[in-house]
């Protein structure tokens, strides 16, 4: 057993989770490679939030299925929200999964993969799940689970309720990460700023982002998702103040109506969210914002749809994730309120959100050009450099060297002045030449 294959679908923290898990099988002397064809491990990390993505498991899971019928020494796994506490109807669909593990859950796997390697400490692992090989940004879980019940959210009962780590132990994570090279990390939680909650101690998450601010060689700190119950004036005040925070918040809506956020089990009104979205305006200067939509929702009228759109036109975010309501079973939705909005209803709401904020991204964007930005360079992609802003604006950097060389800027903060804008994306020039030379 050499070799091992993961593929991810969802969220951040499932990327997360694949990474960690990846880091452990190559303690275990597996080695990565790039399709399941090759791999002696197979990994399908699941996601259920939408029927697309459940979808995309099912087709995934018939393909390996058949490399596993040719293959049976093979170890095929399937990991991640689509695993529940009770897998009996998943054993009937796919008898060729060796394994069914919820989310975080590795040990089965590693200790499979143990025994079959001979090993008799493969628990070691457990213990330093960072990732072996990381980018120049990382995803750190820093809060499992999640102790609201929203009513079109399945993630509480395929994550549990909320367990936040120790902030030691998220110290000691990120400061390997950045001797690793890591220059930028994402803190997540399914509600980040709920991180602490459920700790006796109650440690909150600026009181993180303070002990991270201090960890020498870490140039950027970002967290997502938030939720506007947990979004307080510390948590305000620690992004604006420490210099490593990047001033950028993503805090979903979901939708702009008061009667639809109740029967979501939203606990906060219109109002309330306006407000919030202005006090943190008004703390951290400069600050952009993301929020998530969900159009569609059972009992969504036209006018209730409107409010959104009203609201996402006077919030003027500078990204909007907009998704189409899919029923989740298991979920209070489901069980208790009738789909009733059309598919064709839901994909005209979406185009029109979508219009709206790309209209409002073009103004927005616009105002950046010819200003010099701080840019972490991530990689190249189509020759170019690319990379984010403080506040995650994507920039494609446009340079090259004399004679043929160019900068190897990976990893490197520069400054680039935008000369092109664009709804979705930045494209600029280095200002000098920061970077070491290859020819």
């Amino acid at each position: 057993m050499d070799t091992f294959y993961i593929w991810t679908i969802g969220c951040q923290m499932n990327k997360a989770d694949s990474e960690r898990l990846g880091s452990a099988l190559e303690q275990l002397g597996l080695n990565p490679v790039e399709n399941a064809k090759a791999a002696d491990v197979i990994v399908l990390n699941s996601c259920v939030v939408r029927q697309g993505a459940e979808d995309k498991v099912v087709g995934n899971l018939w393909m390996v299925n058949a490399l596993k019928k040719k293959h049976p020494d093979r170890v095929l796994a399937l990991m991640g929200c689509m695993v529940g506490s009770k897998t009996g109807e998943l054993e009937r669909r796919f008898p060729d999964v060796d394994l069914f593990m919820q989310p975080q859950q590795f040990e089965p796997l590693l200790e499979l993969v143990g025994q079959r390697q001979g090993l008799e400490d493969w628990q070691g692992c457990l213990g330093a799940l960072a990732p072996s090989h990381p980018n120049v940004t990382c995803y750190v879980p820093i809060i499992h689970g999640c102790d609201l019940m929203c009513t079109f959210c399945i993630i509480p009962y395929r994550r549990g309720r909320q367990v936040s780590r120790q902030v030691d132990e998220v110290t000691r994570e990120v400061d390997l990460l950045v001797k690793r090279g890591v220059r930028e990390v994402t803190l997540l939680g399914q509600t980040v700023d709920a991180y602490g909650y459920d700790m006796p101690d109650k440690p909150d998450l600026s009181l993180l982002l303070s002990r991270l601010n201090e960890i020498e060689g870490l140039d950027r700190i970002r967290f997502l998702t938030s939720h506007p119950s947990y979004m307080d004036d510390r948590i305000i005040r620690a992004v604006a103040e420490l210099p490593k925070v990047c001033e950028h918040i993503n805090l979903p809506v979901q939708a702009g109506d008061d009667e639809v956020l109740r029967n979501m089990r939203r606990p906060y009104t219109r109002d309330e969210y306006r407000e919030l979205v202005g006090r943190i305006r008004d703390t951290i200067p400069g600050v952009s914002m993301s929020t998530d939509v969900i159009v569609g929702f059972p009992g969504e009228t036209e006018d209730q749809f409107q409010q959104t759109m009203d609201l996402v036109a006077e919030l003027k975010f500078d990204k909007v994730h907009c998704a189409a309501y899919s029923t989740r079973p298991g979920t209070v939705a489901h069980r208790t309120m009738p789909d009733d909005v059309a598919p064709e209803v839901k994909n005209r709401r979406m185009k029109e959100l979508d219009m709206l904020q790309e209209s409002i991204l073009r103004e927005t964007n616009s105002s950046l050009g010819g200003q010099q930005l701080e840019v972490l360079v991530e990689g190249r992609k189509r020759g170019k450099w690319q990379g984010r802003t403080r506040t995650d604006k994507l920039v494609f950097i446009a340079e090259g060297g004399e004679d043929g060389c160019v900068s190897d800027l990976a990893g490197q903060l520069v400054m680039v002045e935008i000369d092109q804008t664009s709804p979705w994306a930045l494209q600029g020039t280095l200002i000098g030449n920061p970077g070491k030379e290859r020819c």
